[in-house]
């Protein structure tokens, strides 16, 4: 039995996650933090991967067909039940009223949930694959919908793990999370401060094992395909944002700068895109 509430107004305290706080406020709001999941698979991925709800919220007109895809997710993969964790119900026209003031409030079922501690990038790094192991590097990528897409392309294509500069946007907001389609909950990652990033990154994937391969473009950028990337026994790719791109610490301080093969009248793609053909090329899809 489901525990369902439902309420005629927006006013108790227990709505603050969804109608009160943003999610800068919501990362803060106590240790871990917590977040937003939007839509039942997004849900179902998160309780999946052992985060816990603190509740949901969904619209009257559509809750039963949300609880019912919900139900069907987690019994199609095993997942633990709701059990007797609150399910608010709310009318159509106060969330109406909502979004006249400015809160993007639903769009499918939400569920406020609790963040799990991030390990350390040296802990991090210790529980990647032994045989040949590939990661991703994200470096001030701000965009929520890039991170999202990158997480997705990053699972999809055997990336064994992502590392995410502090200042990079949250794969954990709704945005990306949702973009990612639940991804962000399936593949391997952890935040990595970015002074401590800038400091002594590049140095610490040394001394550790891995070949860094920066994505930018320089006299002597290597081509995605060079056969020497892949004789790398462990390789980091690290991706920048589209307008600065990488660190020119960073750059200088890799191993290799690498390039997509393109027309020439064209010199980058989004950097979603190109992360899905450099995983593509360089992840481990193609040993699997």
């Amino acid at each position: 039995m489901h525990n369902i509430i439902f309420l005629k107004d927006l006013d108790g305290k227990a709505l603050d996650p969804y109608v009160r706080l943003n999610e800068a406020q919501l990362f803060h709001a106590m240790k871990p933090g917590m977040f937003i999941a939007e839509s039942p698979k997004v849900i179902e991925r998160a309780l999946r991967a052992g985060y816990h709800p603190a509740s949901l919220l969904m619209e009257e007109k559509t809750f039963e067909r949300d609880l019912d895809d919900l139900d069907h997710e987690m019994a199609a993969n095993q997942t633990t039940v709701l059990g007797q964790t609150p399910i608010y119900v709310v009318k159509s026209d106060m969330l109406r009223q909502l979004a006249g003031a400015g809160y993007n409030l639903l769009r499918g079922a939400l569920s406020a949930m609790y963040r799990v501690q991030r390990p350390d990038l040296t802990s991090f790094l210790a529980t990647m694959p032994t045989n040949h192991p590939r990661i991703a590097v994200l470096e001030s990528v701000v965009n929520p919908a890039n991170v999202g897409a990158i997480m997705r392309s990053a699972a999809a294509l055997r990336i064994d793990g992502v590392v995410i500069t502090s200042d990079s946007a949250d794969p954990l907001y709704r945005r990306a999370s949702r973009v990612s389609m639940g991804t962000v909950f399936q593949v391997p990652w952890t935040y990595v401060d970015a002074k401590i990033w800038r400091a002594e990154g590049i140095d610490l994937l040394h001394h550790l094992g891995y070949k860094t391969a920066a994505m930018a473009l320089r006299h002597n950028t290597i081509s995605i395909d060079d056969p020497e990337l892949d004789r790398a026994d462990k390789l980091a790719i690290i991706l920048g944002s589209e307008g600065p791109g990488l660190n020119e610490k960073t750059i200088s301080q890799s191993d290799f700068t690498i390039r997509i093969p393109m027309a020439p009248e064209v010199d980058s793609l989004n950097v979603a895109a190109a992360s899905a053909l450099a995983f593509w090329e360089l992840g481990n899809q193609k040993s699997k």
